[in-house]
């Protein structure tokens, strides 16, 4: 569903493309607005942005350090402008309006991977009080600021910021579901790499859909859908929980130095990328995403996605699933609707 379909300027030294089809109109001029743009995720993911030839414009946000790294991103040599801005004057330029309101003006896409890491021993739903208001505080600027923008969550636990991000729009009166997505793109990204391990093929040969959440159990690869992949029951089942668990691999492998930051990096990447590309007119744009869904009983639900020039136009359906499959989604489903009705009440308490 994504490494199809992913942007040549930076993608297709890793990843395959396929015939994509273009509309007539022309590109329009483009804003990426980055929060937490000085962290572990959001300075890399902003260097790939600035990277970008699908970007115009690209503005950082965070607490701390925007200026210097935008200062530093500055001087690629490439097509975005870029700015750093901080909540208060001591911006680079310097400038002194409100930081966030001049990050946010005018951005088409939003990318939110502010918030604390995680660290060994911990869940992505052990950072849920802390990151939970950082996302809701972000945004309720974003509603005030772009209400029209593709908002793109990646700050965890996920299952429960998408649905803070939802009720907070909701209260402020702009929620529109095809502008809201939790980044779910590390999960393919992952099964994508651990299957052509696996088999012996280049990762852009490989394309898993990835359904359900993010987080352990609730990430569920398709790998019966996967054209000529041959596996053992045991393969299948280690194949399965490192993808659900692979950032427990990353946290133990830095021991305590950190996430999964790069990683997710990239990720966030290809998805804003493709974002942008489908609201410049290109068509067959398609990627998983964590987003509102009535395919299944969850009211959020991660599945292929077609995105078109104003954010989703088409939540798709992901196809049979196998005997085992069905038994993971079993065991998923208790656990994720859990997981979005908490993030659901704390907007509400």
């Amino acid at each position: 569903m994504i490494f199809s379909r992913i942007a040549p300027s930076l993608s297709s030294a890793v990843a395959k493309t396929t015939v994509r089809s273009f509309s007539n109109s022309s590109a329009v001029s483009s804003k990426v607005a980055v929060l937490g743009a000085a962290g572990g995720i959001g300075q890399p993911l902003s260097m790939l942005c600035k990277l970008s030839n699908e970007i115009d414009e690209l503005s950082m946000y965070d607490i701390v350090g925007t200026p210097g790294v935008a200062a530093d991103l500055s001087h690629i040599p490439s097509k975005p402008k870029i700015t750093g801005c901080l909540p208060h004057p001591g911006s680079w330029p310097p400038r002194s309006d409100d930081g966030l309101a001049e990050a946010l003006t005018g951005a088409d896409v939003v990318v939110i991977p502010a918030g604390v890491p995680r660290k060994p021993g911990m869940t992505r739903d052990d950072l849920f009080n802390t990151n939970a208001s950082i996302v809701k505080k972000l945004v309720e600027g974003c509603a005030e600021h772009c209400p029209e923008a593709v908002l793109a969550i990646i700050s965890n636990p996920v299952n429960s910021t998408v649905p803070i991000a939802a009720e907070v729009l909701k209260k402020k009166g702009v929620y529109d579901k095809t502008k809201l997505c939790g980044v779910t793109t590390l999960d393919v990204c992952r099964a994508n790499t651990f299957v052509a391990n696996s088999q012996g093929w280049h990762p852009k040969d490989v394309n898993v859909t990835v359904i359900g959440g993010h987080a352990g159990i609730t990430i569920l690869p398709l790998f019966s859908q996967v054209p000529g992949m041959k596996v053992s029951d045991e393969e299948l089942d280690a194949l399965t929980v490192r993808t659900q668990f692979g950032g427990d691999e990353v946290v133990k492998a830095k021991a305590g130095a950190g996430s999964a930051t790069l990683s997710m990096a990239y990720a966030g990447y290809i998805f804003t990328e493709n974002v942008i590309r489908a609201m410049n007119g290109e068509k067959g744009i398609v990627q998983c995403a964590f987003v509102e869904s009535d395919i299944t009983e969850s009211p959020f639900f991660a599945s292929p996605c077609k995105f078109g020039e104003n954010g989703i136009e088409e939540v798709m359906g992901f196809g049979e699933l196998s005997a085992y499959e069905k038994q993971w989604f079993d065991k998923m489903m208790p656990e994720l609707k859990k997981q979005i009705q908490k993030g659901i009440d704390f907007v509400g308490n």
